[in-house]
């Protein structure tokens, strides 16, 4: 793990020389690449070090994260092209990368919380230093101090449980607590990062004004911590998760029907797509709350599966942005006209967000669906809506953004350049050729 994260942080140097982009690209793919070589599917640890560790929870994580943040960097050559703040640009990116890798390598549940607050920090700074209208600094003060209250509690509880058992070690965890407090501590900071409906009024915010490595980041990686988090400390509150947890459980299953209904009256792309990572991320949150395996089986996998799909939705409409200056679906119409290879493109990606095979996001929803329709029956009908919606809103998507007639102002013909094909197929590739390593998530 160290060996990683040295490489890393030996990439900060390279970002304050002349023309270094290319470079700092492919020596993050580079990282990627060792870094999956470095896999040992036999091995439940990977390593161990006296700090940081990597079991298969943390290692799909920190690959998900790596991949990301390189589509990142490759999806943003405009912010380059257009101000001269590409250094400190691709300094803020490595920065995040190292305190997701840190985030999720660490064994320790209180650096653990110092490392998925600091996240933060570089994710408000690409938010309000690289958005693109005024409201981003509205924008991003609303994502810290919404996340940062929520996540006082979880302090609090981290402090009175280190004084309870003197360790804070993810693997030491052996004794679960019967205290309110110290449940609704422990799980309500993760929720809020996730995010579960009535909390979640921060993230179509944040992904409005974010500019695209901002957006890709967020639903990539950083919805991710939460659902983490709560895999890691679900066990020091089951006993009082079976008594509470449907509560939690019923929000988020009701909640992915009403946003499901909201995001089938939106006209903005990226408000879209953005409300669709809460009715997913709901399901996530539900099939974690069951504790049941297939639910902690079908959570991971959709995690990584919408972390792939969700950035490559947002990079369709950056591309769409770029050449029509706006995110308006009335704006928007008719763009296989305007952009014909594009189109593929868009169904791809779409038919994988709506869950179609072989992509991983079929597997994971299975698995999801078994979890939770075995604990309650009844939530069959909440589940059953969610399912429909989620395809129909995806088919409105695509549909009213490809076809019909195109907008007059469009004037022109464009193809689309080829760093944004390679930049969705790598999006697309990793996403529908996991799903035959799926005997992978079952060590787990």
């Amino acid at each position: 793990m160290l060996k990683f994260l040295l490489m890393i942080f030996f990439l900060t140097p390279l970002c304050f020389m002349k023309n270094m982009f290319w470079m700092v690209q492919n020596m993050m793919f580079l990282v990627s690449f060792l870094f999956i070589l470095n896999n040992y599917f036999y091995n439940y640890w990977m390593n161990i070090s006296y700090l940081f560790g990597c079991d298969l929870f943390s290692y799909g994580m920190i690959l998900l994260s790596l991949w990301i943040c390189c589509l990142m960097i490759m999806s943003s050559k405009v912010i380059y092209l257009k101000n001269n703040f590409m250094n400190m640009f691709m300094l803020n990116v490595i920065m995040l990368l190292l305190f997701l890798f840190l985030s999720f390598s660490t064994t320790n549940l209180f650096l653990y919380y110092v490392f998925f607050e600091s996240s933060l920090i570089p994710t408000f700074l690409l938010i309000m230093g690289w958005g693109y209208q005024p409201e981003r600094l509205q924008a991003s003060i609303y994502l810290l101090f919404y996340t940062l209250l929520a996540s006082l509690p979880l302090l609090v509880s981290i402090f009175y449980l280190y004084n309870e058992i003197n360790n804070l070690n993810y693997f030491m965890f052996f004794y679960s607590y019967d205290y309110l407090l110290l449940y609704l501590g422990m799980i309500m900071a993760f929720l809020v990062k996730m995010p579960m409906y009535l909390v979640h009024l921060w993230l179509p915010k944040a992904h409005v004004e974010a500019p695209i490595s901002g957006s890709m980041i967020l639903a990539g990686v950083l919805l991710k911590l939460g659902g983490y988090g709560l895999m890691r400390t679900l066990i020091l509150v089951q006993i009082m998760g079976m008594k509470l947890n449907y509560l939690f459980i019923s929000i988020s299953l009701i909640g992915g029907v009403i946003i499901s209904l909201m995001c089938l009256r939106q006209i903005d792309v990226k408000m879209l797509i953005a409300y669709s990572s809460v009715a997913h991320m709901g399901i996530v949150i539900s099939g974690l709350l069951t504790m049941m395996y297939w639910g902690y089986y079908g959570s991971y996998m959709l995690m990584i599966a919408h972390g792939l799909c969700s950035s490559g939705m947002f990079c369709l409409a950056n591309i769409m942005y770029e050449r029509s200056g706006s995110r308006s679906m009335l704006i928007n119409k008719g763009f296989m006209n305007f952009m014909p290879s594009m189109a593929l493109w868009w169904f791809l990606l779409s038919s994988t967000n709506m869950a179609a095979p072989p992509s991983l996001n079929l597997l994971s929803e299975i698995s999801l669906l078994n979890s939770v329709i075995s604990w309650s029956w009844i939530s069959m009908i909440t589940i059953m809506f969610i399912s429909f919606f989620s395809a129909a809103y995806t088919l409105y998507l695509y549909s009213y953004t490809q076809h019909g007639q195109y907008y007059s102002g469009i004037y022109s013909f464009s193809n689309g350049m080829m760093r944004e094909y390679l930049l969705l197929f790598l999006h697309w590739l990793p996403l529908n050729l996991l799903i035959l390593k799926s005997d992978m998530f079952m060590y787990i």
